[in-house]
């Protein structure tokens, strides 16, 4: 049997329905060694309708040339198509690099049985492309494929104003990648992360400092702005890493609008949510404008006060360079006196 299995793959060297000989049988299974029964069943419609459509099974399994093939095999090595100056048409970009730098692929190069690869988010047979909305990387779906393995994100995103708004089909929100990026996802502890304390205002402005899409929904404007001139904005330049970010206030999976009784922004939450760096806080803190723009005169005192400081300060300097200039008139007149 073995041998006429072998003479039939040797006539067919593209596999594919030799391939179907076991795993097209919808029984096909084997057990692993921690009990769990994992299905061999491939079928056929899944491939077709996928990226890879036209592909053969031995153009990604390259390492089996007979059938039967050997139990163990060795995975699928993806970069056979997609790298850089590839020639197949695949995506073409250093996105294998750059999950190899990422936190995932630096898991799985450690040994990590739990860190994830290429199919654990791309899927193994159905494959489709990220604006495919039944790909498991659409915009719609991608949130579920990362929730696999952060459960608890998943759900507290998932009642986040992002993840609500997202269920109900607004194209505008950020999902998972929009904030942690795609192949590159980094530990918030790199300073190359997006989510790095550094790098959350960066991140946080792609959306909010767009005033034509804040506008489209009628959120205030200028946040991003008036963060980085705050305090804790020109902290955070300066290289302190104790000062608040986006996230410190607003949260970070469970964003909720401020009128949300449970959103950490909520006149009610603010003493509570300033209280976690500022001790002792009390309804005081709630009592304030946030994101004040001195130049804005609804900034109420604060701008009265900015206006005056910045009238007086261009009155001394004035004053200052009247005072040289004079002065230095008065030499000259006591020079020409001299002579």
């Amino acid at each position: 049997m073995k041998a006429l299995l072998v003479i039939l793959v040797l006539a067919a060297p593209a596999l594919g329905a030799n391939c179907q000989i076991c795993h097209g049988r919808p029984d096909f299974k084997r057990v692993l060694p921690h009990g769990r029964t994992q299905s061999l069943f491939v079928n056929p419609a899944e491939l077709a309708g996928s990226v890879h459509e036209g592909k053969a099974c031995g153009d990604c399994h390259a390492d089996i040339t007979e059938i039967p093939h050997p139990p163990h095999t060795r995975p699928v090595d993806c970069t056979q198509c997609h790298f850089e100056q590839n020639t197949v048409g695949a995506p073409k970009g250093a996105l294998y690099k750059q999950y190899r730098e990422s936190v995932h692929g630096r898991g799985a190069t450690a040994g990590n049985p739990h860190a994830p690869v290429c199919q654990d988010c791309h899927g193994s047979h159905h494959i489709g492309s990220h604006k495919d909305s039944t790909s498991q990387v659409s915009r719609v779906k991608v949130s579920r494929t990362c929730g696999r393995c952060h459960l608890e994100i998943f759900a507290a995103f998932q009642t986040s104003i992002h993840g609500v708004e997202l269920e109900a089909g607004n194209p505008d929100v950020p999902t998972c990648t929009g904030c942690h990026s795609e192949h590159d996802i980094r530990a918030h502890g790199d300073p190359a992360s997006q989510t790095h304390a550094e790098n959350v205002a960066a991140t946080c402005s792609v959306c909010h400092a767009a005033e034509g899409l804040m506008g489209k929904y009628g959120i205030a404007q200028g946040q991003v702005e008036t963060y980085t001139k705050s305090f804790h904005g020109i902290a955070i330049r300066f290289g302190m890493r104790t000062v608040a970010n986006c996230a410190s206030c607003h949260g970070v999976h469970d964003i909720r609008p401020p009128e949300d009784p449970t959103s950490s922004v909520h006149l009610a939450n603010i003493p509570k949510t300033c209280g976690k760096c500022h001790p002792g806080a009390n309804v005081n803190f709630a009592q304030g404008k946030i994101h004040l723009k001195p130049q804005d005169p609804e900034s109420g005192i604060v701008y009265y006060v900015s206006t005056f400081f910045k009238w007086l300060t261009i009155s001394v300097i004035c004053g200052l360079i009247g005072h040289i200039l004079l002065d230095l008139f008065r030499q000259f007149r006591r020079r020409q006196t001299e002579r």
